[in-house]
């Protein structure tokens, strides 16, 4: 795969200091002519890359990592991708004053921070 267009980035680089979004960038360098193979070339290129600055480390008892494996196999998820799942769940769950009662998900309730 070629590089960038250097010009191209460093365009794109001001724009958005300057507090112009990638859409808006886009289409004015659409308008003076630039191929868009070459635009998305360059906006691929200032895209973050995938890190793993936020990993988790948790020890579970054989009981709770089978039932994660159960439970991620009847989804189609790996067991991480179902931790994930669940996690994020847990987080948009809340109701104002706590978590709902009637959660059916004891995984949901595992991670959460209610009083058993």
């Amino acid at each position: 795969m070629s590089k960038p267009n250097a010009i191209l980035v460093k365009f794109i680089k001001e724009t958005r200091k300057r507090g112009i979004s990638d859409l808006e960038a886009r289409d004015m360098m659409l308008a003076k002519n630039w191929p868009s193979q070459e635009i998305e070339k360059a906006l691929a290129s200032l895209q973050p890359k995938f890190k793993f600055k936020n990993q988790v480390c948790i020890f579970l008892n054989n009981e709770i990592s089978s039932a994660l494996e159960k439970r991620a196999k009847k989804n189609m998820f790996t067991v991480s991708e179902q931790i994930e799942d669940i996690l994020r769940r847990s987080c948009s769950t809340k109701k104002k004053k706590g978590f709902d009662d009637n959660i059916d998900d004891k995984f949901l309730s595992f991670f959460s921070r209610k009083k058993r």
